[in-house]
């Protein structure tokens, strides 16, 4: 007998292996998580390809050192958030929810990479949906190989077959590994088909991209295990009622997790958005309440967005608390703020905010143009368009100093404006003094207002 049938049981939630069924996983926490699997083990389940290679142990002294080497995708958003590019040999996963948009953004890469031979894996489409798609995207006939499989080993041979530059598995949950008695999409099956994409591309220098569903709480379906595995793990967010996209980096070993890369949706594609604070900001003909600019930083870029509030006198016993794309807990611990500290009365009154574009921030730095939204919609008083906000709201009604105010105050002052409002506490900050737009620096909540408003 050459196959040994272990049955085993695999936490859903984490991929926490256990010789028995547990009501609680030991490792993650949750309750009734544990499955149970089959776990095949073959004898020879080394794969053999053209791709030899031998490893030896070697002293660190002896290592040769330099850059990794890298391809430079057709995406230079997409080349940002991997570090530069993408490094040979690296195994990347790219998670996102249904129908965001993953699929398109790596068939475009595959299509668009000049110069570099492709494999297109799709175990979800036929060919033929993958070239009327091809055709929607209006790109220019490349050398990209579309295969409809699933099976690991049929790929990894045709990968030692056609020998690509760049391959793209699309997707993770539909692989299938043969010396493996499990369904697709289960613990064991992802977790041993993607060590034998890795051990390939270790061994062959071929980067290798692989498409991940996400489950319901937005985690990447399948072990927790598959994240460690891989050297880039890339998250693509958005809204489907907005063509607005951000990719992420949540892991990167060859580069920061700080970068991000912004995307439109339009009929041809995925198209990268090199300047999103003009397309952030609404134009409006007339001084309109209720609506702020901050400027807030994704990663290391800076962006200016548009912070909309509405207030209005409460229709129902209990006033609302809405928001979109802004933290609703700390849009009430602001109301609380104004409330307690500056006597603005809002407890009797509905308060609604929105963060224009429909991205989701988080950076503190926003505060400020929040809490004057808010004002400027309860005393319906207009905010000048050419004032922008960039500083963090205090328990105390202080304004505290928020980090990279120089890049904030630089890319404010590309976009046309004239004043920003900073914090007066803003002491390890340097203030380049480049641009002509003009710092106003205030210390209290109230200050704000009387700045604003008189």
């Amino acid at each position: 007998m050459t196959k040994k049938i272990v049955k085993s049981f695999f936490c859903k939630n984490c991929g926490a292996e256990s010789a028995k069924w547990l009501g609680k996983c030991s490792s993650c926490g949750e309750w009734n998580t544990y499955v149970e699997e089959i776990v095949s083990k073959d004898s020879k389940s080394t794969i053999t390809t053209s791709f030899s290679g031998k490893a030896e142990p070697v002293e660190i002294k002896d290592i040769e050192t330099g850059r990794e080497q890298r391809i430079q995708l057709p995406d230079n958003e997409l080349n940002r958030v991997l570090g530069g590019g993408l490094v040979l040999g690296s195994l990347v996963l790219l998670g996102g929810e249904p129908g965001i948009g993953k699929s398109t953004l790596l068939l475009q890469i595959a299509l668009l990479t000049m110069g570099k031979k492709t494999l297109y894996v799709t175990g979800e489409e036929s060919s033929q949906q993958i070239r009327m798609r091809g055709e929607r995207l209006a790109t220019n006939e490349t050398a990209c190989f579309i295969y409809p499989e699933t099976s690991v080993q049929k790929i990894i041979q045709q990968i030692d077959a056609i020998k690509p530059n760049l391959v793209v598995v699309d997707s993770v949950q539909t692989l299938i590994n043969e010396r493996v008695d499990n369904a697709p999409g289960s613990i064991t099956q992802i977790r041993e088909s993607t060590a034998e994409l890795l051990k390939l591309a270790k061994v062959s220098d071929i980067p290798i991209f692989l498409i991940g569903h996400i489950t319901k709480d937005g985690a990447i379906a399948g072990p927790k295990l598959l994240e460690h595995m891989v050297d880039v793990v890339l998250q693509f967010e958005g809204d489907r009622n907005h063509t607005f996209r951000i990719i992420r980096a949540l892991k990167n070993r060859y580069g920061s997790t700080n970068e991000i890369g912004i995307y439109r949706m339009n009929n041809a594609g995925l198209e990268a958005v090199l300047n999103p604070s003009e397309i952030l900001i609404s134009n409006f003909d007339e001084s309109l309440s209720g609506i702020a600019i901050a400027s807030t930083m994704e990663g290391y870029r800076p962006l200016m967005i548009e912070v909309q509030a509405l207030v209005s006198t409460a229709v129902y016993g209990t006033p609302q608390r809405s928001s979109t794309g802004f933290d609703n807990k700390r849009l009430n611990m602001l109301l609380a703020v104004l409330e307690k500290r500056c006597g603005f009365r809002l407890s009797q009154k509905d308060v609604f905010l929105n963060i224009a574009g429909g991205i989701r921030v988080d950076d503190p730095a926003i505060d400020l143009a929040v809490v004057c939204a808010v004002l400027s919609s309860s005393e319906d008083l207009s905010i000048d368009g050419k004032t922008c906000f960039a500083a963090e709201v205090g328990l105390s009604g202080e304004i505290r100093p928020v980090s990279r105010l120089d890049q904030r105050i630089d890319e404010a002052g590309k976009l046309g404006f004239q004043k920003i409002l900073i914090s007066k506490y803003t002491k390890g900050e340097k203030i380049s003094g480049k641009s002509k737009i003009e710092v106003i620096e205030i210390s209290r909540v109230d200050e704000a207002f009387r700045h604003l408003f008189g």
